[in-house]
């Protein structure tokens, strides 16, 4: 623990220099400074436990003296600081297990129809609906950044952003594929049919976060949809951007002005080039590890809503909600909280393996 300990405040005392020294490159700053206040809890720790260590050491050699009071003062100080320092060990031990540094973002969620056609676009706005539910209750902002819908009151598409604290923690666990069975409105016999909605969770990035040349895009204006009448964008206000190296496209259409769809399409990018190289890292440094709670990948089940049965179940942990109202609701604590346990366990035990 000792070596992990001076390698924490190796760390912590090299960023600190590294800001002292950064000049005027405000950008570079703001990311040193994050790096070293993601490490300040830890690293007061691991500072507190060196003390401590010490304070042990210099009592043992005192144990070696000819003077009995100073052997008896030094056995009192060791009874006082041995139980110290395992319970920051623990501490310390607890800090260190590898977390998601994606966990304190804003996110950008992208909700799209899958197999089913207007069955599933409909079942695209409950989702968004329930989203939207479990935000307000969190007290997290929702922000639709783009919106594709249908007559019928459904959603084909849509990209939103959560920001609140602690937001990608949470709905990190809500990606994959949806499925929902039941009888449409439209269905006259009564039949059950099965569609699916996709549900993407990206964490928001910073500018610093991800650099993206501008050789490697490209930028399309264009006239907005509207509703007709007074309601047609006259100016091309719409957005829509390529990004060559990807092939992924990104338009936004909903604000009034073309800077800010703009910036709402470099957000989405940068947000998915984020997710793709945080998966790349996680694949390499995993490849022998299949998680305990899935990979989150849009093509892997990850939940069923059965209305007839009013049942939610969660594939991955086997948990069922006999309580369909309160899901759709936003009620969708049951499954996270689990999750989150899961995940947090498997966490642990790869520290456990490191330490062998």
């Amino acid at each position: 623990m000792l070596d992990k300990v001076k390698s924490i405040e190796e760390k912590y005392n090299e960023l600190s220099l590294a800001l002292e020294n950064v000049g005027d490159d405000y950008q570079k700053a703001a990311q040193i400074s994050k790096e070293r206040s993601d490490i300040e809890e830890v690293y007061e720790k691991a500072r507190e436990y060196r003390l401590i260590w010490e304070q042990i050491q210099e009592s043992k050699e005192l144990l070696d003296e000819d003077d009995e009071e100073l052997k008896e003062l030094a056995q009192l100080d060791l009874e006082n600081l041995e139980p110290k320092l395992d319970s920051l060990e623990y501490e310390l031990k607890s800090l260190l297990v590898p977390t998601d540094p994606r966990d304190k973002k804003n996110v950008i969620m992208e909700i799209r129809a899958g197999a089913g056609g207007d069955e599933a676009a409909l079942f695209a706005a409950e989702l968004f609906r329930i989203y939207s539910r479990y935000a307000e209750k969190r007290n997290w902002k929702i922000e639709v950044l783009s919106l594709n819908e249908i007559g019928i009151g459904g959603i084909k598409e849509i990209s939103f952003s959560v920001k609140g604290s602690g937001a990608y923690s949470r709905l990190k666990f809500e990606s994959g594929v949806h499925r929902v069975q039941r009888v449409p409105t439209t269905e006259s016999s009564g039949r059950i049919h099965t569609s699916t909605v996709t549900v993407a969770v990206l964490a928001e990035v910073e500018e610093f976060d991800i650099e993206i040349p501008a050789s490697d895009i490209r930028i399309d204006v264009f006239k907005s949809a509207g509703a007709g009448g007074q309601n047609v964008q006259k100016n091309s206000t719409a957005v829509r951007i390529t990004h060559f190296p990807s092939g992924m496209v990104i338009a936004c259409q909903d604000e009034r002005s073309q800077l800010q769809n703009k910036l709402r399409a470099m957000s989405i990018l940068r947000a998915r080039l984020y997710e793709i190289e945080e998966s790349k890292r996680s694949n390499e440094l995993d490849a022998d590890r299949k998680s305990q709670v899935g990979s989150g990948d849009r093509s892997e089940k990850i939940r069923t809503y059965n209305y007839p049965q009013n049942r939610v179940t969660d594939h991955r942990i086997n948990v069922s909600s006999y309580n369909l109202p309160a899901i759709l609701d936003g009620e969708i604590d049951v499954f996270i909280d689990e999750l989150s346990i899961r995940s947090e366990s498997e966490r642990l035990s790869a520290v456990g393996e490191d330490d062998d």
